[in-house]
């Protein structure tokens, strides 16, 4: 197996650390540091911190689509399931150690995204991504008749990945899953039901 190159470990530890302490609060300087690699190596690498926040944003979406995958697309499962298979398992990553970090989507978007338009931009190309996804999952359901034909698929799959959002960044503030609690309740109970 390859040993991981500096570039790579840069990547890797510095997504650690943009997650745990905010883009803002991440030096160039504790990224290498953490990376255990020189602090020239991070400008050979990246152009800029811009940069560097631009492919950590898409190393993250990589594990976004992984969680999708699981849930959203797992066709074992009736599609309003999968749906909320995938508000579970944002609960099962906040609860596994994320709970104090959030969504590193959400840190972007609350920090940088008035300062970075490639990182604003990327950012809503994603969160289209999620919200279309979501949208397909819904389509399927009135498809085979567990919602009405008159189901707003694209609307509600704003609305969930708009409140998914928030009860995420709720849960980070008040360190605990209330939020996302009660999102999910009302989620699987009132607008899916």
């Amino acid at each position: 197996m390859a040993k991981p190159s500096h570039r790579d470990k840069i990547l890797t530890e510095g997504l650690k650390i943009v997650h745990e302490r905010g883009f803002a609060g991440a030096s160039v300087r504790d990224i290498v540091q953490a990376a255990g690699v020189p602090q020239g190596s991070f400008t050979n690498h990246f152009v800029s911190k811009e940069a560097f926040g631009l492919e950590i944003i898409d190393l993250y979406f990589d594990s976004a689509r992984q969680l999708a995958a699981a849930t959203l697309l797992d066709a074992r499962l009736t599609p309003v399931a999968r749906v909320l298979a995938y508000v579970d398992a944002h609960r099962s990553l906040l609860e596994g150690g994320s709970l104090n970090k959030g969504c590193l989507f959400g840190i972007f978007a609350a920090e940088s995204s008035e300062h970075s338009e490639p990182i604003r931009a990327r950012l809503v190309e994603i969160y289209a991504w999620m919200t279309d996804t979501v949208a397909v999952c819904l389509d399927d359901a009135i498809a085979v008749g567990e919602l009405p034909a008159g189901f707003d698929s694209r609307q509600v799959g704003a609305f969930i990945i708009a409140s998914l959002q928030g009860a995420v960044l709720l849960a980070k503030a008040q360190r605990n899953l209330a939020a996302l609690e009660s999102f999910a309740t009302v989620l699987a109970t009132r607008v899916l039901h």
